[in-house]
């Protein structure tokens, strides 16, 4: 497999989502369209309205009920994809589109089929991490509250946040980020975030990318744990299934 550019992996997403229509959506657990292109695109840290126009560029090749971009011919570079890329059936697509979107890549594929829970879903996976990141790294220069910072990535540090925000004359200050489907809804602050933004207090934010169903916006709560917010606190239990051997001697 070729390393693929962020256009080309947003102009076979809009193949995948053209070709397989609605079918294809519940494949990668999207519940519409506009939440597909949002958490996609915003993943690839592209606009989602490009997605969108790559979708409605094949329609006019597939028995979809959209007419799409058919007053005039398929661009030459979307139609060289589609020919390498068309024949695959809509699981090994949807296997292709996973790897080159998230992060995780081809352990994406492989966490699935240990795990085939609803709630362990690709769109769902995108949408409150990967797609909500990628959302913040591009609006975050426009915050009131982060202006004149840069910013570092330390979501695989296992620190209590996703963002260390710096600047030469301050403290630095904690974002974690969270993604939501609809405007409103729950979000889940881990044991460890949670007492980090006690620790931190005024210089933890919770950044909630909200509404990707349709456009999605954000809100800003500082010092969560002594705002508006009312977190409960909740334990849960798990059963843990081993597999045992013994290795004897040789």
């Amino acid at each position: 497999m070729r390393n693929l550019t962020t256009r080309e992996k947003l102009i076979l997403s809009g193949l995948f989502l053209s070709k397989f229509d609605e079918t294809g959506l519940r494949m990668l657990g999207f519940n519409g369209f506009s939440e597909a292109f949002n958490a996609l695109a915003l993943s690839l840290k592209a606009n989602p309205a490009s997605l969108k126009n790559y979708r409605d560029e094949f329609d006019p090749c597939f028995p979809n009920p959209r007419q799409g971009w058919h007053k005039r011919p398929i661009r030459t570079y979307c139609k060289n994809l589609m020919d390498e890329f068309g024949m695959l059936s809509m699981e090994s697509f949807a296997d292709l589109i996973k790897t080159e979107i998230s992060i995780a890549g081809e352990v994406e594929i492989i966490e699935e089929q240990a795990d085939m829970s609803e709630s362990n879903s690709f769109a769902k996976r995108l949408i409150t991490g990967q797609a909500a990141e990628k959302y913040f790294e591009r609006v975050f220069i426009t915050v009131p509250e982060f202006q004149s910072y840069s910013l570092t990535n330390t979501t695989g540090l296992g620190c209590g946040f996703d963002y260390r925000m710096s600047r030469e004359d301050s403290p630095f200050l904690a974002v974690e980020v969270k993604g939501i489907t609809t405007s409103t809804g729950a979000i889940q602050m881990t044991s460890k975030e949670h007492k980090i933004a006690q620790l931190l207090e005024d210089r933890f934010f919770l950044f909630v990318v909200r509404n990707f169903a349709e456009k999605p916006y954000h809100t800003i709560f500082q010092n969560p744990v002594n705002s508006r917010l009312i977190f409960d606190r909740r334990e849960s239990v798990s059963v843990q299934v081993f597999w045992s051997t013994t290795i004897g001697s040789e």
